[in-house]
Parts: C-alpha cells; structure tokens; sequence
C-alpha cells in the first residue's frame, strides 16, 4: 500500500475530476449539513458553517487527501446532550476544547491506539447512535413539533407515544414522498444525490399544495442568513473548561475514531496510507476554527468520502472544492432553504442512521455467543438508554476484563516427569503470558514447584512471550526460595521481552547468567553433571561452567 502523496503529478486531469467529485459531494453535504444541525438541537445554518470551514481545513491540513469532513451524524447525540444541558453557546466552548485535544493527541502520535478499541465497542456504539438518530427523527416524521426533547432514547420514544394524537397528517405525507424518492433515485439516477431530490421535490410540493400546513426551518428557526458569521473568540474560564472537559473529551475520542476510521476506508478504496497523526491534527485545528465562527464539531465523513472518491477525486483540491460550494450555496440560496419542511429531512436522516446501523456487522458479532456478543450488547444498551459515554466507557472495560480472563486462562504450566531421577530434578513448561491476569494460576503452578522436593528445577520458557512485574516477582519468590534451599533454578528458552523485564529488575543477575540455556538439553546436561556428582550448583558459583543464552 502506497503513501497518499498529496499533489504528486497533479495535472490539469487531476483538476478536473477534483472540480467534479468536489461539486458533487458539496451538493450531498448541503441537506445533510442542516439536517445534522438541526437534529443536535442547533439552528440549520450551524451546519452548514461547520461543513464550509472544516471541510476546507481538515482537506488542507489532515493525513488524508480523500479525507471529506463536516457534521456526522456519530456527534448527533453527544451534541444535542452538551445544548440541552449546557448551551449552545457552551457547546461551541467545548467543540474548542475538543479540538485542542486532537491536536495534542496528533503532537503526542498517539493516533494509532484508538484503532485498538475493540470492535464489538465500536460497532455497539456505532448502532446505538443509529438507533438515536432515526428515532429522534420520529417527532419531525409525524409533525410533532411541539412536544418536549429528552436526551434518552425511552423518555423521547414516551413523549412521542403520548402526543400521538396530535400527529400531523401532511407532515407525514411530505415525509413519505421524501422517503420514497430518497430510495429509488439511485436506482433511476444514480448520479444525482437522492437526498437531494427527496428534499427539493417533497419541498415543492408542500410549498404548492401545503403552504402553511407543515413547520418548515423558516417557520421553526427563522431565515438563514446568507453570509458567514463573525469572528468569536470563547469565553475560557477554569470553571468552564472544568464543566465542558468530560465532554470536550468524548467529543474529541469519537472525532478521532470517525476520522481515522473514514480515513481507513478511503485507504482500503484507493490502495493508499493516511497519516493518522496528521489527521488529527488537521482535525483539531478544523475544529478549532469552526468554534471561533459558530460551527459545531466535525470529524471525516465515511459517506462523503466514499462519494468523493466514486466521483473521481485524487486531492486535497476535491475536499477545498466542497466546502467552496457549499459556501457559493450559502451566499447565493439560503432564502431558499428556510420553505424546506423539517418533515423533509426527517427520512433524511433515518435512511443515514438506518445505513451506519452496522447491521450486519452487529448481527455477526452478536451470533457468535462469546464474550464479544456481551461486550457488544452492553455498549449498545448503554448508549441507547443511558449515553455514548456510558456506554463505550463500561464496553471498554468490559472489553478489557474479558480479555485479561482470556489471556489469564491462556497460561498453561505442565511437568515433565523424569522418573529416573524424579525426586532430584523436575522440569516444568511455561506457556502463555506472565501478567497480573494470570497470577492466580502462575502462583498455584510456583508453590507446586517450591514444595517439590526437586535439587534442581528448569522452566522451560520458550512459549512465554510476555511478563510482567507481577509474573517476575513470582519467579523471582520461586528462585529466592530455591536458593535458600541450596536448590538451583535453570531457565531456558528465554524471549526478549522476558529477559529485557529480567535483566531491569535485576533478577538475571541473581539468578546468576549460568543458570540461562538456550536448548532444554544443555540445561539437563548441566544439571545432571552436578546431580551424578552429589554436587549442588549454588555450592561454588565461581567453578560453575558458564553458559551466555
């Protein structure tokens, strides 16, 4: 896999299919922007700002060149938590904050550990957020525009149980027609934006015929203001940045796993290499900059970046070419934008949420009945009822609890019996890792090995890749005992890992070099030299042969 070099023999070719692949994209992104806004409880045009100066910067400044970034719906419920607690306005505050956090993160090259959270974690929240969004879409669907927001999935699915009756039948029909067209357009027009035509022709319609009879962003939020808001500077105090860090933080880690992961597959799609680090960086200050104009927070965009790379985009230039058009739309149309019925992007959003859901991935995961299946179904769970903190946070240490059993229950300790001389030399097999997971079993295997009556025992090691200071201070219990016995240890097989933990702790060198073989066979014959004599190999380290592992 190649490294994606950004403008190597760009052409005036390149050029073009970036203009194109640019325009298309920027034309996807503009519905969806608004959408995304709309749905984290902020006004329209939030989006749209988030998607003009994030798209340009993380274009410029990621590790990606195919990289599409803006509103996700993986933020929608975080953020519509962060405005119904705190505020726009603090929503904004740690939208900076979170950025700043990227950027550390990308300084530090910390990029490549969050591809170690476990797939089960990220599919589970990944599903619970799709879950989220499609029913907090439910409302708009039936034109239930008045009722009361909760940010918990079972008081929201209540509110709307109960205000059923107040359902509003046009909205539900603009919904449909938006819907349908949403799902048959790429069949019969694959190259125009479905959503798009769902929303301009069901638009069309309900300013025709509905005029007045369904709520439309104008008659919700107000117009859109053609033309890109002030510059702000955040009003930082302690006690803020104390009161948005916790969500600054999850802000942060889901921006980064969305871009990374929407990195990833503009990389499996174009046989090329991002550079994680960069992309997090590049998405920081994105962030950033968005806050200081009024954006809310933006990370890649999975959908919009494969439809960027469908389209023919090589470069960076395809992603600046977006946010360009999304801005001329901006300046040039937005008027426009406030007769679109919120019931129009209502199924929007539900075939978004319905097409992230990792469905399949989930039904795979969750058929194997391992401890994979819990992890998944508490994360899921958890982000549905409770939030995507909760939820990631307990299946990751779910996650983490299960693989330190699974790893504990890896180690396997087996002897090897001599009955010729059974009672003077004992032999034991060590595999697994030697961790504190694995303790309990290690230390039952020890106290076998120090009440055996043995004048010499040997560890075979060579399938121990792993210890740690918990594993080395129970061999080091076994040698101290041993020796207080005048009894010799002998190791052999000895892996780096193990021997560079030896060597730091000190315990190579007590044990003594001598003791250390490569070969189980050079072991028993160092061992039996000394036995067949009646000699102990602690009785004169000084004659002792040497043998250098």
């Amino acid at each position: 896999m190649k490294k994606a070099t950004r403008f190597q023999d760009y052409s005036a070719e390149r050029l073009q299919k970036d203009l194109i692949a640019g325009l298309v994209v920027g034309i996807v992104a503009i519905p969806l922007a608004m959408a995304f806004a709309i749905a984290s409880g902020v006004r329209p045009e939030y989006g749209i700002y988030t998607t003009i100066i994030a798209g340009i910067l993380v274009s410029l400044l990621g590790g990606s060149r195919f990289q599409i970034a803006g509103p996700t719906g993986a933020f929608v419920p975080i953020l519509l938590g962060v405005v119904m607690q705190y505020g726009y306005e603090n929503l904004i505050i740690a939208g900076f904050m979170a950025g700043i956090i990227l950027v550390i993160v990308g300084l530090l090259k910390l990029g490549k550990f969050i591809k170690f959270i476990p797939k089960p974690v990220t599919i589970g929240f990944t599903a619970g957020i799709a879950i989220i969004i499609f029913s907090g879409q439910i409302a708009n669907f039936l034109g239930l525009h008045n009722i009361e927001k909760h940010e918990t999935f079972h008081l929201s699915m209540w509110e709307i149980i109960t205000n059923l009756s107040a359902i509003n039948i046009y909205s539900i029909l603009i919904a449909i027609i938006c819907l349908v067209i949403v799902l048959i357009a790429p069949k019969f027009i694959p190259k125009v934006p479905g959503a798009l035509l769902g929303i301009l022709f069901s638009t069309l319609i309900a300013v025709l015929f509905f005029q007045g009879k369904v709520a439309t962003i104008g008659s919700t939020y107000g117009p859109i203001p053609n033309e890109l808001p002030a510059f702000q500077w955040p009003e930082l105090t302690v006690d803020t940045i104390v009161m948005l860090l916790p969500a600054a933080l999850v802000i942060a880690m889901l921006g980064g796993i969305e871009s990374l992961l929407s990195a990833m597959v503009a990389d499996s799609m174009t046989k090329t290499k991002h550079n994680s680090n960069k992309e997090l960086v590049g998405q920081g200050i994105a962030n950033m900059a968005t806050s200081l104009f009024g954006g809310i927070p933006a990370t890649g965009a999975i959908a919009r970046t494969a439809t960027n790379i469908r389209n023919g985009g090589t470069s960076p230039i395809s992603g600046v070419v977006h946010g360009l058009v999304v801005l001329i739309v901006l300046l040039v149309l937005a008027p426009y934008a406030s007769h679109i019925p919120l019931a129009s992007m209502a199924p929007v959003l539900m075939v978004v949420a319905f097409n992230m859901s990792e469905r399949k991935e989930f039904a795979h995961i969750f058929k194997t009945k391992t401890a994979d299946s819990a992890v998944l179904a508490i994360t899921f769970l958890l982000t549905v009822f409770f939030d995507l903190t909760t939820g990631v946070g307990v299946g990751l240490l779910f996650a983490i609890i299960m693989f330190v059993k699974r790893m504990s229950q890896s180690l396997h300790v087996s002897q090897t019996k001599n009955d010729d001389e059974k009672s003077q030399l004992q032999m034991y097999t060590l595999e697994g890792s030697l961790f504190f997971g694995s303790a309990e079993r290690l230390e039952e295997a020890t106290d076998s090995i120090i009440q055996s009556n043995a004048d010499v025992v040997i560890l075979k090691m060579e399938q121990v890749s792993f210890i740690d200071t918990s594993g080395e201070d129970l061999l080091s219990n076994v040698h101290q005992r041993l020796d207080e016995d005048n009894r010799a240890l002998l190791i052999t097989g000895l892996d780096a890992q193990p021997k560079e933990m030896f060597l730091k702790t000190g315990l190579y060198d007590r044990i003594g070099k001598q003791h250390f073989f490569s070969q189980a066979s050079k072991a028993l014959d160092y061992a039996q030299s000394f036995l067949h004599t009646k000699s102990k190999p602690y009785a004169n380290k000084s004659k002792q042969p040497a043998f250098s592992s």
